[in-house]
């Protein structure tokens, strides 16, 4: 059983899937297409993706790519802890331009389901963290994009404590938001 809950935004869901553990440690499904299915969350994931991050404070996102190779991600935490963000950026969603955040950690053993037509970004909160999640379309650079992480309109609260995040050289000059062209509807 999979337990499947509607974050603020509910399109973006936490998902915990059941843990059997014993002395010699746990097993986990942690990904089963027809589980998922029955519980309401059924999209093709073709693609598997890890990130190791050495440092605290490691700030990745806000990414997502461009129809036809629009995301779904299904994000889990295999060591340490993230805040992971998704901002709808769906044009004439009532919740457009609005985030939500979810503490992902290997210690909670829960995940967060990104949909399409939201932007996904995380930071880290503890050393050597590894993320490891799942894409329903691969990768590509022509369509990948990217809206500022501090973008003022947006106004995510990030738990730097007043540090500075450590970012990709992509991530320091990407567009805000308002600068982005309509990509996503809500009707998408």
């Amino acid at each position: 059983m999979l337990e499947v809950t509607p974050l603020a935004i509910p399109e973006v869901l936490e998902i915990k899937p059941r843990k059997f553990g014993d002395d010699r440690g746990f097993f986990s499904e942690t990904y089963n297409a027809q589980r998922f299915a029955d519980a309401g969350v059924s999209m093709p994931f073709v693609q598997d993706n890890q990130s190791f991050s050495a440092a605290k404070f490691t700030l990745r996102g806000l990414h997502y790519q461009t129809p036809p190779f629009a995301q779904d991600k299904l994000v889990r935490v295999l060591k340490g802890a993230i805040l992971d963000v998704a901002v709808d950026i769906r044009h004439g969603s009532p919740t457009f331009g609005q985030w939500v955040a979810l503490e992902v950690s290997a210690k909670a053993f829960n995940q967060i389901l990104v949909p399409k037509g939201f932007a996904h970004g995380f930071l880290t909160l503890e050393p050597d963290t590894e993320v490891f999640y799942k894409v329903s379309a691969p990768y590509s650079g022509d369509h990948d994009r990217g809206i500022r992480w501090d973008d003022p309109e947006i106004g995510v609260e990030w738990p730097l404590g007043g540090e500075a995040p450590i970012l990709s050289d992509k991530d320091k000059v990407a567009p805000t938001l308002s600068e982005t062209p309509v990509i996503f509807t809500s009707e998408t």
